[in-house]
């Protein structure tokens, strides 16, 4: 009985030394592969890339957009005043209507007194100039509103 209790303390030691011993090294290795892991991945950066004339296909084009472009009911985007190019001007009726167009627009567009534009409106429409009214810059609502006049040259009136 003696040697069985001996046997048995002896087994029971060494199963508990076994098991220390491999705790021990489990730990060991979770710290390495916690630096090994923190060194292996590499830093984030953009990849080169040489466009040759082509468009970029990794260039954000969400960035720099901070104001949401004027739409008419239609959903059609409007022209902003600074764009706009007189072509001509009609009298019907006593009335007169511009002829503009824009860079966004390659039809051109009859505009009569009153119409809006993405920064501004039209404030009135004489035989050879278009003054529009001018209140917002760049989306912000200007303090003061300008009035930009955009004319016809003798020269084209022919």
């Amino acid at each position: 009985m003696k040697k069985a209790l001996t046997f048995f303390l002896f087994a029971a030691f060494l199963c508990l030394c076994t098991q220390t011993a491999s705790s021990q090294q489990e730990k060991e290795e979770k710290e390495v592969s916690k630096t090994e892991v923190g060194t292996e991945l590499p830093k984030r950066s953009s990849p080169p890339y040489n466009p040759a004339g082509r468009k970029d296909p990794f260039r954000d084009l969400l960035a720099g957009q901070e104001e949401k472009k004027a739409t008419t009911a239609e959903g059609e985007p409007l022209a902003s005043i600074d764009n706009i190019v007189l072509i001509g001007i009609a009298k019907a009726r006593g009335t007169y209507t511009a002829i503009v167009t824009s860079p966004e627009q390659n039809f051109p567009l009859f505009i009569k007194v009153g119409h809006q534009f993405a920064d501004g409106f039209v404030l009135r429409i004489e035989d050879t100039k278009i003054t529009f009214r001018k209140t917002k810059q760049r989306g912000v609502l200007l303090f003061k509103p300008k009035d930009v006049i955009k004319e016809i040259t003798p020269e084209e009136l022919r």
